[in-house]
């Protein structure tokens, strides 16, 4: 079943790699057009999210952002097929990778631990791999789809531009084993995802609410003692975006406790506040909000 469902979405996804801009963005209203207005995807969890994380927006407010928001969303995932037949040429125009030497800098003495939220186009984020030294080499941690004809294509799509990919939970193994060879590595990761509530080991206040938090990036740079440094996207304009490089440490070995955590969240958090549309408000993200363990109250 898993083969026949890919099977006949390739065609549809295909043809979407190759349309001409005009008409992609064309078909991206149309798409639009049926998720939110027929489908209605998703709309409940998007305007509860928005109301909970700003209490102090007017209802009218609150409606803009759910609007551009799913304008961009669709947008973006879109963009994400289109990435199957994208030049290197095409992909440094629309995406505009700047103060790259932040990296190139910092990979002269260690490998790097990029974090990143599920913000603007975080699928264009493999293309880094463009700009950065030629004896580094650029991974990408992710998590496996359930259908694997689709994960390979996801996979192969994402492994573009030389961009090796490690599986998450080998991620460990996978950067011991760099580090034991003498490759210095850029390693990029979505670090906004919520953990099972049974297995998380961190709980800290994302835009102004306790949750459980993912602090996976931060116990790998702390046991290997890799810098961490923030990316920013941003939506330039439709189908444009540009990318910035914040150092949050290079010494991670010698952070207090959830010191690397706590900084990735202001940066996430002043990004998403800054424009808000822009954030993937479809996940239910706060949704432990009320099981706050005693010793994290």
């Amino acid at each position: 079943m898993q083969l026949l469902v890919f099977i006949l979405a390739y065609p549809l996804i295909w043809i979407i790699s190759i349309l001409p801009y005009r008409i992609f963005y064309w078909f991206s209203d149309f798409v639009h057009f049926v998720v939110v207005t027929v489908f209605k995807y998703r709309k409940k969890v998007v305007y509860n999210n928005l109301k909970l994380v700003f209490p102090e927006k007017t209802e009218s407010e609150i409606k803009r952002i759910q609007k551009e928001f799913y304008k961009h969303m669709i947008d973006m995932f879109l963009e994400m097929i289109k990435t199957m037949n994208l030049s290197k040429k095409e992909v440094k125009k629309r995406y505009d990778v700047q103060n790259i030497d932040i990296i190139k800098n910092i990979t002269k003495e260690k490998s790097v631990l990029i974090v990143c939220s599920h913000f603007a186009n975080w699928e264009w984020n493999v293309s880094i791999n463009n700009y950065i030294n030629a004896e580094t080499k650029g991974y990408a941690i992710y998590q496996r789809v359930s259908n694997k004809y689709f994960n390979d294509f996801i996979k192969n799509m994402r492994a573009r531009w030389n961009t090796e990919l490690i599986l998450q939970q080998h991620t460990m193994k996978a950067i011991i084993q760099n580090e034991r060879d003498n490759i210095k590595g850029v390693y990029g990761m979505v670090s906004d995802q919520s953990p099972q509530i049974s297995r998380a080991k961190c709980w800290e206040e994302f835009m102004g609410i306790k949750v459980p938090i993912f602090n996976g990036a931060e116990v790998l740079a702390k046991k290997l003692d890799i810098a961490v440094v923030f990316l920013k996207v941003s939506k330039v304009k439709r189908g444009y975006y540009k990318a910035e490089f914040y150092p949050i440490t290079t010494d991670a070995k010698h952070t207090e406790k959830n010191e690397i955590t706590k900084s990735f969240l202001k940066h996430a958090e002043a990004q998403i506040r800054e424009k808000p549309e822009h954030y993937l408000w479809t996940h239910r993200r706060w949704k432990h909000r009320d099981k706050v363990p005693i010793e994290f109250l």
